[in-house]
């Protein structure tokens, strides 16, 4: 069993709080700290919290307190750390990790020197669909992989801090692109090192001072290429979509805006539908499980399981780290209209990684281009000669 402390008292924290109490059955939220005393009071009582508080250290001491979940605006996750640290306390955090990389190393550097757990929850690359299509990239089900494209689009976030950019550190680069560059990195490879990201941004629809709509290609140093789409304009819902596509295969995966749960109401008969929904009439796109779909169950228990175990989880502070570092070479890119560097001053994966090389040998005098079968029954090959690089096409009977 552990015993938790929920740093905030909103909306990731209590959905936070429902998959923690809701999944294995015995954890437990003993203590939230919030910055409203109606808002702490409430979240005790809804959870039937033992303790509640508006004083951030005095949660994160808390003698009952195994583990404190960080569910703030951005711009306090490195005092809630601190504290963490403070007291040696085991630590999860709410994506992003820091409001920029230089944040974030901090934090990573703290929890280290600290000998603390700490834990990135990164919900999204829990997901049920996202760990099998993982799982199945890395058992080669696709080949190599040379794409991966992750799409987060919706009407905005729930909080007035989103919205200040002081606060948060940025838009909807910052705030969704956390989770579509660690997706994409699950499917390319953790160990693969970015290199380097191109970026456009602009602010189209809300009246704020950051990004409300982003695109961007992240370059690998194996030569894969990772792409981010993400938006505060998407009028419709939650859109989350993955792509990716290997020498081998491909893999298309709509997380939450169509599930293939339909259902037309004239709206009389309830509210809430799933998250970001924009309506509770007409054609509505309900959710089955949304703590599930979300990957919050999984993710909880990757991050209580691991330490119990005494083992790292799947996603750490480092991964936070790397995270806030592709994110900041967006940021550049987006300013500078150029290809810029990803700044890593800790890299733990691989070093010197060459392009995988795209020559699929066919036979002693020939590269394979493609093989097909026609509409009208004969088998084709292209192909490539060694030789002088002539393309020429065999008919097999």
């Amino acid at each position: 069993m552990q015993r938790i402390a929920m740093l905030g008292s909103g909306f990731i924290g209590r959905f936070y709080a429902d998959s923690i109490q809701g999944l294995r059955s015995q954890d437990k939220v003993v203590s939230v700290y919030s910055r409203s005393e109606k808002n702490a009071k409430k979240f005790a009582d809804d959870y039937g919290c033992s303790h509640w508080t508006t004083d951030m250290e005095e949660s994160v001491a808390h003698p009952d307190v195994d583990v404190v979940c960080i569910s703030l605006p951005n711009n306090l996750h490195e005092t809630a750390v601190n504290l963490c640290c403070k007291h040696k306390k085991a630590v999860i955090t709410t994506k992003p990790l820091g409001r920029n990389a230089v944040e974030a190393k901090r934090m990573l550097e703290a929890v280290e020197k600290a000998g603390i757990f700490n834990g990135y929850l990164e919900d999204l690359v829990y997901t049920p669909k996202s760990l099998k299509a993982i799982e199945s990239v890395k058992n080669g089900a696709i080949g190599r992989v040379l794409w991966a494209k992750s799409r987060e689009t919706h009407p905005g976030p729930h909080s007035d801090w989103f919205w200040d950019i002081e606060q948060a550190g940025g838009g909807c680069i910052l705030d969704l692109g956390c989770h579509c560059v660690e997706l994409n990195r699950s499917y390319i490879g953790k160990d693969i090192k970015p290199v380097e990201v191109m970026c456009w941004a602009d602010t189209q629809v809300k009246p704020i001072d950051a990004e409300d709509h982003a695109i961007a290609l992240v370059k690998y140093e194996n030569g894969a290429i990772g792409q981010f789409e993400v938006s505060w304009t998407f009028r419709g819902g939650l859109d989350l979509r993955d792509e990716v596509m290997g020498s081998e295969g491909t893999i298309w995966i709509n997380s939450f805006l169509r599930t293939g749960f339909d259902m037309f109401t004239t709206g009389k008969g309830g509210n809430y539908v799933a998250e970001k929904a924009e309506s509770n009439s007409g054609w509505l796109f309900p959710v089955g499980d949304e703590l599930n779909e979300l990957g919050y169950n999984h993710m909880f228990n990757d991050m209580f399981s691991a330490i119990e175990k005494g083992t790292p989880p799947k996603e750490t502070f480092y991964d936070g780290y790397v995270v806030n570092a592709v994110l900041d070479a967006a940021y550049r890119s987006a300013k500078s209209k150029l290809w810029e560097p990803v700044q890593l001053d800790i890299w733990r994966g691989r070093v010197g990684v060459s392009k995988d090389s795209h020559l699929v040998e066919y036979d002693a005098d020939h590269y394979l281009v493609k093989e097909e079968v026609t509409h009208y029954g004969a088998k084709k090959l292209i192909l490539k000669l060694k030789s002088t690089g002539k393309i020429v096409e065999k008919v097999v009977e």
